[in-house]
């Protein structure tokens, strides 16, 4: 009897039918298992292309729109303290592909809904064209895109993009310039440091005082209502660095909405305007006078009749008609006196200081939007005549911001800049005008504020100087007499300047707090006395007490008597001298 089962047992064979069906099993299990694992690395890969390598739905196209410079981000911009002023902020853009667009028509009248400020027209007219890829709005909000996404129609994705943003508005307007909708520079800041922005790296800190800035803007925006006026130009600068702590122009823009801009508005009037300053020139015109040694302080001149050549006749606003000491020309801004001056300076000396000046050339501030001074040529001896005055020359606002600055600091021409300057760093520039002249030109605008035309700039407590300015403005045929440029150039403390400020309104009209006059005197000098006695606070200047035994020794100033002769040689026996 045979102990062991036999080869083909039905229990052997039971086992290894199971056997063979563990292993099948094991087998399908592997192929299943392995047909995932691919399944989830196929989904995997997918996933990381669409969000890293690139958006889901982007088309090549769109893609390259994004260059590595705009992919990092543009830089922000911020005032002097660090507040921002121009930021950018990630944004959805909505583009389509027409070709996956299954109902053209119920897409754009849905896309009309959803997004305020499209023309349904608009929309149909791009989901129908023969091109795969058009944009249909770019930098959409959060509210806008969700209702895109709601509205559940195909062929529609969306761009990640970068739009830029300011904070202050259109306050800051025409210093910041704008950027457009590729994230590139076209104005303004933005357009000279485009490169710098567009690296992304640490803020660019700008000179301006986002505080001192709104002060400037609400100031000249209520002059311009109140005298009916064409529009305004003005700028805070400090006296020493030459860095501009505020500057306006109007009118002015809203840099978010660039595609709106008018074009009137985006003239810069502060750094591309030129302009006839009228008497504000005759600050220079005392100052090298005086530098030259041509004439003195206590020298003067007969202005008790016009001045004629050919048809031109020069005349003074308030005619004293008598002889003028050289401070009574310059505190009654007499045309007469300062043409006189001129002459003894003479035409060739007179260029030389106006170059020094830096009125014969461009500022060289980092705007992009800077206006070329209007110089005669050929430069007569009528053009030294009326230049004396403030006519026949055409310089911009940021240019007379400068020349004045080197006349009240001591003689050194800043060079004018919207970068801040580093902390401890000495002021640059070069010396124009002998410190003597600067201190007596300091006397000289001190008195125009107390005693002379400009009365009306006074802010009790912080000793303002400066000069009242008003001309007319050219026309086809000559100047019209009833457009006028009304301005004031003015420094505080002016013992001690720390600050320039200028304004000017260009075409104002004269109303009945003002007995209808339009003058520098009557509608610039208040502006600035507003401005300095809101942002001096501001900037640190405390109030001084004017009558101090230190204020009134470094201004004191003896006039000489309205009696008194002749001591300058005047007018040269035989002379033609006369103007308009």
């Amino acid at each position: 009897m045979n102990g062991g089962l036999a080869p083909h047992h039905p229990r052997t064979a039971l086992e290894g039918a199971a056997k063979q069906a563990l292993e099948t099993g094991r087998t399908r299990l592997l192929v299943t298992g392995a047909l995932f694992s691919l399944a989830f690395v196929a989904i995997g890969l997918r996933l990381a292309d669409v969000t890293i390598v690139k958006p889901a739905g982007e088309p090549k196209l769109a893609a390259a729109k994004r260059t590595p410079a705009f992919a990092a981000g543009r830089a922000d911009i911020v005032d002097r303290n660090g507040v921002l002023l121009a930021t950018s902020l990630n944004t959805a853009s909505l583009y389509a592909n027409p070709h996956q667009v299954l109902d053209a028509r119920e897409a754009a009248a849905k896309l009309a809904r959803a997004l305020p400020g499209i023309a349904a027209a608009e929309v149909l007219g791009k989901l129908t064209s023969d091109r795969s890829f058009v944009w249909i709005k770019r930098h959409l909000t959060p509210k806008q895109q969700y209702a895109v996404n709601t509205a559940g129609i195909p062929g529609l994705y969306f761009q990640r993009e970068e739009r830029r943003i300011y904070p202050q508005g259109r306050v800051l307007a025409h210093v910041l310039g704008f950027a457009g909708t590729d994230g590139t520079g076209l104005a303004g800041i933005e357009k000279s440091f485009d490169d710098v922005l567009r690296s992304g790296n640490s803020p660019l800190r700008l000179s301006l005082d986002s505080r001192v800035q709104h002060v400037l803007h609400q100031e000249l925006e209520a002059v311009v209502t109140r005298f009916r006026a064409e529009g305004a130009a003005g700028m805070v600068m400090d006296a020493n660095t030459g860095e501009i702590v505020a500057m306006v122009s109007l009118p002015d823009f809203d840099p978010n909405l660039p595609s709106a801009i008018p074009q009137k508005a985006a003239f810069n009037r502060s750094t591309l305007g030129v302009y006839e300053m009228g008497s504000t020139f005759k600050i220079f015109s005392t100052a090298m006078a005086l530098d030259a040694g041509t004439t003195g302080m206590k020298r003067g001149y007969d202005a008790s009749k016009p001045i004629r050549i050919a048809r031109f006749i020069i005349s003074d606003f308030h005619a004293k008609n008598r002889w003028l000491s050289v401070p009574e020309i310059f505190i009654y801004s007499s045309n007469i006196g300062a043409v006189k001056m001129a002459l003894d300076l003479g035409t060739q000396r007179q260029q030389e200081y106006l170059r020094r000046f830096g009125l014969m050339t461009p500022a060289t501030i980092e705007l992009p939007e800077v206006g070329a001074p209007l110089i005669p040529s050929p430069w007569r001896e009528i053009n030294t005549m009326t230049i004396s005055y403030g006519h026949g020359i055409a310089v911009t606002p940021v240019q007379v911001a400068q020349a004045t600055a080197a006349v009240v600091n001591g003689g050194v021409l800043p060079h004018a800049t919207l970068l801040a300057s580093l902390k401890d760093e000495p002021p640059k520039g070069k010396r124009i005008l002998k410190e003597q002249t600067s201190r007596d030109m300091r006397r000289l605008m001190r008195l125009v504020v107390s005693e002379g035309t400009g009365g009306k700039a006074e802010a009790k407590g912080y000793v303002v100087g400066g000069k009242t300015g008003t001309a007319e403005k050219t026309g086809g045929a000559g100047y019209r007499a009833k457009a006028l440029v009304s301005s004031f150039a003015g420094a505080f403390p002016i013992n001690d300047p720390r600050y320039i400020v200028l304004v000017i309104v260009d075409e104002p009209h004269g109303n009945a707090r003002s007995m209808g006059y339009a003058t520098g005197g009557w509608v610039a000098a208040p502006v600035v006395s507003n401005v300095v006695r809101r942002a001096a606070p501001l900037l640190g200047v405390t109030p001084q007490d004017e009558d101090s035994p230190e204020i009134t020794r470094a201004l004191h100033l003896d006039l000489p008597s309205a009696k008194r002769k002749p001591t300058s040689r005047g007018r040269r026996p035989g002379e033609q001298v006369a103007s308009y």
